[in-house]
């Protein structure tokens, strides 16, 4: 182009962001002059509506600039450019593929200004972008659309949730992934309903709707799209969160527990682990409830969705998706039936043509297979599973690794249903730990240990252990029959049940000392009575002050007792009456008969938090329910199938070259390891420690210290060193802080 016509152009665009500048200082005054740009913009819009491949470049730019100047200020005439954004939707849906890309780029640019002026809603706005999204061929074009129905839908729900648009656009992806479900339009469902719930702009069950027909879909983008969704976007979802939390751990407390018997590298870097772990845990129990829902809690009919999709992706023999993709619906499937603890029987019978170790990706299936099964899945259903993973895998024949990954697989299904074992396969399974490999050692051990904690009775009394053995003397360890659950309750209760009797004891221990006879204990100090807060404890049932026991009534009265018939054994009665009589006192009677003051409910959360570390630190032994509940919420990976033949793979000598190398400097700089941190220290800006400060100190200036040192008698020496040993324990000289 020559150079006159370039700066004619841009002495136009300059022209009209002056008047721009102008109008919007002053509207009225300058009126005439917008009305006469708006009558250019509209002799420009019609060439272009007519045949926008024929207009010139200067065309172009100046049709370009006018939009520009329209678009900033149309909420100052209203009158005027009432049908503007009607032009530009027009001009949009016509021409959005033969339009030059930059005008394209401003004619969408000056939709979204409107919409931040409120001249248009962002109904209107979205309901324009959303058709040109899904059937533009320009990919720059796409890109483009999608960052602003994003930012839209961000910026509409900043301040309030919109329910009225956020139903409106769930409508229109449902709709599009429903209406035709081989096409691939349904990609960009999924990516603005997975984008929008990564940042908890969608919380509600609605989106997952929307996710859950794009799993069903047939085309299998579209599908695989909706998969990940379930699978990743509570993760994803997590990671946008902030991780500082209000609650506060007192470090100085949990670092003086840990440090009364010893101080070393390992138990500090224990504690702190667990004190990180403990803190994460906290802020999921106290994240708001929308927020910490997980896309697979909200699933409408979970068992009809799993099913149809087991019969439609993995069933059918028709399918033609890869391997991969079908790996990923099948981890969906097997997570929605464990977490949901659905029945799909077919399922297991299913997964025998996999259980090979020429399956390719064989630990997937294993994992997926551990992570389909629950408490509530006959055992008769799995123990034929059971038996294969331990023919085709567990050999003396097989290699190190598949022995140990089908040792684990093995144990990761009876976490989760023990009964699907039987005695003389876990007996044979157990021996492996007399194996040369250290991962098949690994795997036997860990199965061992998770039968001494679920069903012991399975093993033999030398592989029981201690516990076990005295659990199953003292009737303590109840073995779970198929169906059963547990009774729930308030987590920790027996903890503070425990912290009150023991409280109890020592002001009685204390009282006793000091007056040589015990008192009643039941008064604290500041006059107030426990057992005033007893539900029934009142002495007489005449009075008005006390609690009213309903029980005792006489309109109340208990029913009759069954006649005990001649058929009845009188050994099974007395076990039925013994087994009420343990699950009686099994259950703590401090939430049954007293209500919980604040300060009870503070320490009921101190003692969970130093149970958790407790646990953490490896400190108390795992429980069964524990132990059965594992992974429920997370999941099984192949990386867990795979974890103990990891573990006892011995290194090869690259792999230890490459380890010691690892964060020290090249051979060409000869330094010690000492140099290193002093120049790392310097190139920080770290000062030096005391004790290489006194390693510099002037000789003359130690003499009088010296000195001082050699006349000291024993009695000295020995004071100094209770003392030095004194402020170790404490913290050093600051003694913590105190």
């Amino acid at each position: 182009m020559p150079k006159r016509k370039v700066a004619a152009l841009e002495k136009v665009e300059a022209d009209l962001v002056n008047l721009q500048y102008k109008i919007r200082r002053d509207p009225k005054s300058y009126a005439q002059e917008f009305y006469d740009q708006w009558l250019a913009y509209d002799a420009q819009r019609q060439i272009f509506i007519s045949s926008p491949t024929t207009a010139s470049s200067d065309d172009v730019k100046k049709f370009h600039d006018l939009v520009d100047l329209v678009a900033h200020v149309a909420d100052l005439y209203p009158e005027i450019t009432t049908p503007y954004p009607d032009h530009l939707k027009d001009l949009l849906n016509r021409h959005h593929a033969t339009l030059d890309k930059e005008l394209r780029e401003k004619i969408v640019g000056s939709l979204t200004l409107l919409r931040r002026k409120d001249v248009i809603d962002s109904t209107n706005l979205l309901t324009t972008l959303f058709p040109i999204l899904i059937s533009t061929p320009s990919k720059t074009l796409r890109s483009l659309l999608y960052t602003k129905i994003i930012s839209d839908l961000r910026e509409s729900n900043s301040k309030s949730t919109n329910h009225r648009l956020n139903r409106t656009i769930q409508t229109v992806l449902h709709n599009l992934v429903t209406s035709d479900r081989t096409s691939t339009k349904g990609m960009w469902a999924t990516r603005i309903t997975r984008e929008l719930w990564r940042r908890q702009i969608w919380t509600d069950a609605k989106p997952c709707d929307v996710m859950k027909e794009a799993c069903l879909s047939d085309n299998e983008k579209v599908v695989v799209g909706g998969v990940r969704f379930f699978l990743g976007g509570d993760k994803a979802r997590e990671e946008m969160e902030d991780d500082s939390s209000d609650d506060e751990i007192d470090m100085k407390k949990l670092k003086h527990q840990s440090g009364i018997n010893k101080k070393t590298k390992k138990r500090q870097k224990a504690l702190e682990k667990a004190v990180d772990k403990v803190k994460r845990q906290e802020r999921k129990k106290n994240a708001p409830h929308p927020l910490n829902f997980s896309a697979l809690h909200l699933i409408h009919d979970p068992q009809g969705f799993a099913e149809k999709l087991f019969q439609k992706h993995l069933q059918n023999k028709k399918n033609r998706f890869t391997l991969e993709n079908r790996l990923l619906i099948l981890q969906l499937v097997t997570r929605l039936v464990g977490l949901h603890k659905l029945t799909i029987i077919s399922l297991y019978s299913w997964f025998a043509q996999y259980l090979t170790p020429k399956q390719a990706s064989v630990t997937s299936f294993l994992a997926s297979l551990a992570q389909g099964t629950h408490n509530l899945v006959p055992p008769d259903a799995i123990e034929p599973l059971i038996v294969k993973i331990a023919n085709e895998f567990v050999s003396e024949a097989a290699a190190s690794e598949v022995a140990a990954a089908g040792i684990n697989a093995i144990r990761e299904v009876a976490i989760r249903q023990p009964l699907c074992m039987n005695d003389t396969l876990l007996q044979d399974l157990v021996m492996y730990q007399k194996s040369k490999d250290k991962g098949v050692v690994m795997a036997a051990k860990g199965l061992q240990s998770l039968y001494r904690e679920v069903y012991p009775e399975l093993l033999q009394k030398k592989f029981r252990g201690k516990a076990a053995s005295m659990g199953l003397k003292s009737g303590e360890v109840k073995q779970w029959k198929f169906g059963e659950e547990e009774a729930g309750g308030i987590e920790g209760i027996e903890l503070l049940e425990k912290y009150k009797e023991e409280q109890k004891e020592k002001k009685k221990a204390e009282k006793v000392g000091e007056d040589g006879e015990a008192k009643d204990d039941d008064e604290d100090d500041d006059g107030f009575n426990s057992d005033e807060w007893e539900v029934g404890s009142s002495d007489s049932d005449d009075s008005s002050t006390g609690w009213i026991n309903v029980g005792d009534s006489e309109d109340d009265e208990p029913a009759p007792k069954r006649a005990k018939t001649d058929s009845e054994a009188p050994g099974l009665v007395d076990a039925d009456k013994e087994n009420a009589e343990v699950e009686a006192n099994r259950i703590s009677k401090l939430a049954t008969t007293t209500i919980l003051t604040p300060a009870d409910l503070l320490k009921l959360q101190e003692l969970r938090r130093e149970a958790n570390i407790d646990k953490a630190m490896g400190n108390t032994s795992k429980r069964k329910k524990e132990l059965i509940a594992r992974h429920i919420d997370e999941g099984v990976t192949a990386d867990d199938i795979e974890l103990p033949a990891q573990l006892g793979k011995k290194s090869t000598k690259e792999e230890r070259v490459a380890l010691a190398k690892d964060g020290k400097p090249g051979r060409e700089e000869h330094k010690s390891t000492q140099a290193i941190r002093k120049s790392k220290k310097e190139a920080e800006g770290k000062s030096t420690t005391n004790k290489e400060k006194a390693r510099k100190k002037n000789f003359l200036m130690t003499i009088g210290k010296a000195r001082a040192k050699n006349k000291r008698s024993l009695q000295d020496t020995k004071k100094a060193l209770k003392a030095h040993i004194a402020r170790s324990k404490s913290g050093g000289r600051r003694a913590n802080g105190t």
